[in-house]
């Protein structure tokens, strides 16, 4: 189908931005850069999306789902409408987080108070991005990135009693934890595994020697293989690594690790796992091509080999997403930016949808919006005259 123009207008600005760095050092992929927020469209019609809005009181983003005690439970970020920071990411400026449950999959959504602030954090600097969420012995685990007091991003953990908070923050970050968009997933075995990494905004590439430099946010050069995101297994309490975060590989179909240049499918931010019949499937967003890519691996640790998209771009500059099982069928629970009418910063969860799987494991793409809107219901009819 044609894909509605309004797609790319949030990607514009970046997009010249990414040209001009390549045009003036060809051999290397682009430095970091940042979505700018462009001018929205007035109008688009909700008829056009493929899923709506799951709530609209507050701007959310970057869902992890996840079912405690038969409910669902979505943790996501929370965008308010503030002015830029300075900064990589600086557009997008969040202080708290805000539980959303439901009962079903098809059932209204409670948006619960505020489970964890800023201010609560005694390390925290600024811009609380995308969290996520584990249960382990009736405790739960909020992970969260967050830029401490020297603006790196760390990551950190808060524990509650209960799904929706409060949730009290550990005095410091997580031990050896670095960039963000951390990701718990919990194995067949009960081992629980945080895969975390984010380029650009997200200052994985600040980390390329083991050591953060500011000043460094290079990518590889096109022809050498492209940043890798990491995971770490979690200690018995849930609280720090049990491990030192090793890489994780993601590699095409001949076993060779995605290049630099690769755009389509190199990894960029948003790491998540979920296993489906003895397979792990390792999916991220690839960022500036604004796909959401998926990998199959028979270890939680990889090597993870492409097999391809779960996800068409969205409208808005990001794209992130979460997986996760619920009465036996397999959803995909993502935002977009239809609320505001494209603005890149203020993005609402969308009501999930169902994954389909083919015989051989992998998943069919899901396509944001519909070809043919549906049509309006026809009116009911006149009651006929009465008989004279």
């Amino acid at each position: 189908m044609q894909r509605p123009s309004f797609v790319a207008i949030t990607s514009i600005a970046a997009s010249a931005i990414l040209l001009s760095a390549c045009s003036k050092k060809e051999e290397a992929a682009p430095v970091a850069a940042e979505p700018a927020v462009a001018e929205a469209p007035k109008t688009i019609d909700p008829a056009k999306f493929l899923k709506q809005p799951l709530v609209s009181e507050i701007y959310t983003a970057d869902p992890s789902a996840h079912v405690f005690n038969g409910k669902i439970w979505i943790y996501g970020s929370h965008d308010i409408d503030a002015p830029a920071q300075e900064g990589d990411g600086g557009a997008f400026v969040m202080r708290d987080y805000q539980p959303i449950s439901m009962d079903s999959i098809n059932g209204p959504a409670t948006v619960h108070p505020v489970a964890l602030d800023i201010a609560d954090v005694p390390w925290a600097g600024r811009q609380m991005w995308a969290p996520d969420a584990a249960e382990k012995d009736g405790k739960y685990f909020l992970y969260f990135p967050v830029k401490d007091k020297q603006d790196v991003f760390r990551i950190g953990v808060a524990v509650g009693d209960n799904p929706a908070g409060p949730f009290k923050a550990q005095p410091e970050a997580i031990k050896n934890s670095f960039s963000m968009d951390p990701a718990v997933f919990k194995d067949t075995d009960g081992k629980y595994y945080m895969y975390f990494g984010g380029i650009w905004g997200g200052q994985l590439q600040r980390w390329k020697s083991g050591e953060y430099k500011a000043d460094d946010d290079s990518q590889p050069p096109n022809d050498e293989p492209a940043l890798l995101p990491f995971v770490a297994r979690m200690a018995d309490d849930m609280l720090e690594f049990a491990e030192k975060p090793k890489a994780v590989k993601i590699v095409d179909e001949n076993g060779k690790l995605l290049l630099s240049s690769d755009h389509d499918r190199r990894f960029f931010e948003a790491s998540w796992v979920h296993k489906y019949k003895g397979n792990y499937y390792f999916s991220y967003s690839t960022g500036d091509t604004h796909f959401i890519a998926y990998a199959m691996g028979k270890s939680p640790y990889g090597p993870f080999t492409y097999k391809g998209k779960i996800l068409e771009p969205v409208l808005g500059w990001t794209n992130h997403h979460s997986i996760t099982e619920v009465d036996g069928k397999w959803y995909l629970f993502y935002h977009d930016s239809q609320n505001s009418n494209g603005a890149t910063h203020l993005r609402n969860i969308k009501q999930p949808v169902e994954i389909q799987y083919n015989d051989d494991g992998t998943i069919q793409t899901i396509d944001p919006y519909q070809e043919d809107p549906p049509a309006a219901p026809a009116a009911p009819a006149a009651p006929a005259a009465p008989a004279a």
